[in-house]
C-alpha cells in the first residue's frame, strides 16, 4: 500500500480515493505545481490536505471564507490534524498563541483569507517558517477573466515566489478553458499537471422553464408542494426577494426561511443549521447562501431569478444531489432579471474623475503612509471592492507596496478605577498612563483613544502607546475594543506619466464592465439553447458531450425563439418632476450623470448610503434613501436611465 493510501486510511478514514484525487496528489508529491478543476463537491480539499501530512511541513492554505476555514480547521483538529486558521475572529492573545505554535512547526496546515497576505508583520513571520506547499482555494479568483475575481488573489503569484514556495496547489470548481490558462500561466503548471473532471452529473435533472415575472410565485409554490418537506434551495437576485418569496411560500403553510448577506451573522448561523439539520427543509437565498455547505441530500434548486454567470450556475446546481441520488434543477428564465442583474455590473463601474482624482493622492504620498479604504470609498463615492482592485493594481505595476495594517481607535473600558489601576506601576509608568488616558475622549460607557493623536500630544511614539495598550488588555485591567482599520503602504516609484497610468486604470474597469456583460448574455443564451442543456453547460467549460437523455431539451421541451419579458413602465411627467426636484437637493454624491442614474437604479453607493437631506416642509433630516425617488427606475435598463440623466434631466 503507498503512503498517500495508508495516510487516506489512517486520517480520513477511506479505503480508496475519489476520482482525480489520487493523479493530483502525486503532481504534489513529485514537487510539481497543479491545477484541480473539480465540480462542487468533488473532493477538492483532501488534495491538499493528505499532502500536508506526506510532507511533514507547513501547508498554508488561502480561503476567501472564515465559516468554511473554520468547519475545515474543526474537523482537521477532531482528526488528530494540527491545523489552525487566523481570521479577524481571533483575540491578540489566541494569534500570539498561533504564531508561537507555527515557530515551533506545531501546525501543519494554516488557513488564511488571501487579505492576510496584505499584512508585512505576516509576510515576515512566515518567511521564518516558509510553506512546502501553498494551496489557493477558489483559484478562479486570480483570473481577471474569472466570473469572481477578487483583487488580492494577485498578489498570490509574488507571494509565492517571494517565499520560493516550492509548489501550489489551485483549485476550483469553475474554470472556463481561458480561465484555466491563465491559473497554468500565472504559477507555471504545466499541461500534464493541470487535473479537471467533468461537470457532467448524471443524477442533476437540468430544466428551464421560461415564465413571466408575474407567473413565478404561483408556478414555483405548486412546484414547492408537490415534495414540500425535501431540502429545497430557492436563489433569488435580491435580498428584498429571497424576503417577500420566504413570506409568501410561508403564507401558504410551507417551512421556509429567508437568507442572505443583510441578516445579522446570529440569525445566518441559526438559520442555516436549521436547514442542515432538516428542522427547515426549504430556503430562499441570494448567492450569499451555500459556499461551505456540506450537506449531501439536498433534492431541488430552483433559480427564481438568472443567475449572473454560467459559472455560478453550476456551482449552484452543483449543491444538489451529492449523495449520488436523482435531484431536480430548475432555472426560471425571464428576461426581466437581465435588466436588474445588468444595472448592478454597470453601477459598480466607477467614474473616471473619481479615479483620477484617487490616483493623484495615492500617488503624491511620502514614502510611508496610510490609508483608511473606508474613507476613500465615501469620499470618491467608489465600493470599497473597487478601491482595493485599484490599489492591487498599484502594487502589481510596482508603484506601492503594502505594509500592515493597524487600527487607528481604541474604544477602551476601565475595569477598575484608573487609581487603582496605576498603583501596581512606578512613578514614571504612572505618568505615561494618566497622560495617555487624560487624551482619550470619554463616552457613555467607553473611552475613545487615538494612538496617533495621543503620541503627538504626550510626546511618545505611537509603538509605545499600542503596546502599552496591549500589555493593560493582558492583565484584564481594560477591556479593548479597536476599530478604523487603516492599511500601511510604502510608495516605491512614481509613474512617469500620470495621465496614461490613469487611462489604463479606466480602462480596466470598463473591461470588466464588457466581461460580465457578457456572462449575463451567455446565460440568456444557454437558456435559448434547442439542444443538449448539459451538451451547452458544458461546451462553455471545454468539454464536449452529444446529450445527456435526461434534461427538458432531451426530454422534448422546445425553447422558445425569446425569454418572456414585460415592457418597462412608462416614464411619467410625475416621475421626471421628482427627478427634478431630487437633483434640486444638490447632493454632492448624485452630481454626475452615472451617479444620478445609480440612484434612480435603486443601487446605493457609499455618498448616498450616508448622506441625509432635508425634505421641503419638513423639521427633521431624513436619510437620502428614503427620497421616493430612489429606485424609482428599476425596472429600466441602465442605459436609457443614463441617457435620460445626461439629456433630459442634467443639462
Amino acid at each position: 500500500m503507498s503512503a498517500p493510501q495508508k495516510a487516506l486510511r489512517k486520517y480520513f478514514g477511506h479505503d480508496s480515493f475519489r476520482d482525480g484525487q489520487e493523479e493530483v496528489i502525486a503532481s504534489i508529491l513529485s514537487n510539481r505545481s497543479a491545477l484541480a478543476v473539480f465540480p462542487t463537491g468533488g473532493g477538492k480539499s483532501l488534495c491538499y490536505q493528505l499532502p500536508a501530512l506526506l510532507l511533514n511541513e507547513l501547508t498554508l492554505v488561502v480561503s476567501p471564507l472564515i465559516a468554511l476555514m473554520k468547519d475545515q480547521v474543526d474537523s482537521l483538529v477532531a482528526k488528530g490534524i494540527p491545523a489552525a486558521r487566523l481570521d479577524s475572529t481571533l483575540s491578540a492573545d489566541e494569534t500570539s498563541k498561533l504564531y508561537r505554535r507555527l515557530e515551533k512547526n506545531k501546525i501543519s496546515l494554516l488557513y488564511v483569507a488571501p487579505e492576510r497576505l496584505a499584512n508585512e508583520n505576516f509576510r515576515t513571520r512566515l518567511a521564518k517558517t516558509p510553506p512546502a506547499l501553498l494551496a489557493i482555494d477558489e483559484a478562479h479568483c486570480i483570473s481577471e477573466w474569472g466570473h469572481n475575481f477578487r483583487p488580492d488573489y494577485l498578489k498570490l503569484t509574488r507571494f509565492a515566489n517571494e517565499l520560493k514556495i516550492p509548489r501550489v496547489l489551485c483549485l476550483t470548481a469553475t474554470a472556463t478553458p481561458q480561465v484555466a490558462k491563465d491559473i497554468c500561466r500565472h504559477f507555471q503548471i504545466q499541461p500534464q499537471d493541470h487535473h479537471q473532471l467533468t461537470f457532467y452529473r448524471a443524477n442533476l435533472d437540468l430544466v428551464i422553464t421560461p415564465i413571466a415575472t408575474h407567473a413565478r410565485r404561483e408556478y414555483i409554490l405548486k412546484q414547492i408542494q408537490k415534495s414540500p418537506t425535501q431540502p429545497t434551495i430557492i436563489y433569488t437576485t435580491l435580498q428584498h426577494g429571497a424576503e417577500s418569496l420566504a413570506s409568501f411560500l410561508k403564507s401558504k403553510g410551507l417551512s421556509v426561511r429567508p437568507y442572505h448577506a443583510g441578516l445579522r451573522s446570529e440569525a445566518r448561523s441559526e438559520i442555516q443549521e436549521a436547514f442542515m439539520s432538516g428542522e427547515v427543509p426549504i430556503i430562499c437565498a441570494t448567492i450569499a447562501f451555500g459556499m461551505g455547505i456540506d450537506k449531501s441530500d439536498i433534492r431541488a434548486i430552483y433559480h427564481y431569478n438568472l443567475p449572473k454567470s454560467l459559472e455560478n450556475y453550476t456551482q449552484e446546481i452543483g449543491r444538489a444531489g451529492r449523495d449520488g441520488k436523482q435531484a431536480h434543477c430548475e432555472l426560471l428564465a425571464c428576461e426581466d432579471d437581465l435588466r436588474t442583474l445588468a444595472n448592478f455590473t454597470y453601477g459598480d463601474t466607477p467614474q473616471p474623475h473619481a479615479l483620477r482624482s484617487i490616483l493623484r493622492i495615492l500617488l503624491d504620498q511620502p514614502g510611508e503612509f496610510d490609508i483608511s479604504t473606508y474613507e476613500l470609498s465615501r469620499s470618491h463615492d467608489i465600493r470599497p471592492l473597487v478601491i482595493n482592485t485599484l490599489l492591487t493594481y498599484l502594487e502589481l505595476e510596482g508603484f506601492l507596496r503594502a505594509t500592515s495594517p493597524f487600527y487607528s481607535t481604541y474604544k477602551i473600558s476601565l475595569t477598575r478605577d484608573l487609581e487603582h489601576l496605576l498603583n501596581g506601576f512606578d512613578s514614571n509608568r504612572q505618568s505615561f498612563l494618566r497622560k495617555l488616558f487624560e487624551t482619550a475622549k470619554p463616552g457613555y460607557k467607553w473611552l475613545e483613544l487615538n494612538p496617533e493623536d495621543a503620541a503627538g500630544e504626550i510626546g511618545e511614539s505611537k509603538e509605545k502607546i499600542i503596546e502599552a495598550i496591549g500589555y493593560l488588555e493582558d492583565l484584564e485591567d481594560i477591556i479593548v475594543k479597536p476599530s478604523r482599520v487603516r492599511q500601511g503602504y510604502r510608495l516605491l516609484k512614481k509613474p512617469d506619466d500620470l495621465l496614461a497610468l490613469t487611462q489604463r486604470v479606466i480602462d480596466l474597469f470598463q473591461r470588466r464592465e464588457k466581461s460580465d456583460i457578457e456572462r449575463l448574455q451567455a446565460v440568456v443564451a444557454h437558456s435559448l439553447n434547442p439542444f443538449c442543456l448539459y451538451a451547452s453547460l458544458l461546451d462553455h467549460f471545454g468539454e464536449k458531450m452529444e446529450s445527456c437523455g435526461h434534461c427538458s431539451r432531451c426530454n422534448g421541451d422546445a425553447p422558445p425563439l425569446t425569454l418572456p419579458s414585460s415592457a418597462p413602465p412608462k416614464i411619467t411627467d410625475e416621475d421626471l418632476s421628482l427627478i427634478q426636484n431630487l437633483i434640486n437637493l444638490k447632493q454632492p454624491g448624485l452630481r454626475t450623470p452615472r451617479a444620478l442614474a445609480r440612484f434612480l437604479c435603486g443601487m446605493t453607493s457609499p455618498a448616498t448610503t450616508y448622506s441625509w437631506y432635508l425634505p421641503h416642509g419638513a423639521s427633521r433630516k431624513q436619510r437620502l434613501i428614503s427620497h421616493d425617488a430612489y429606485s424609482l427606475l428599476e425596472l429600466h435598463p441602465f442605459e436609457s436611465i443614463l441617457e435620460i440623466c445626461e439629456t433630459q434631466i442634467i443639462h
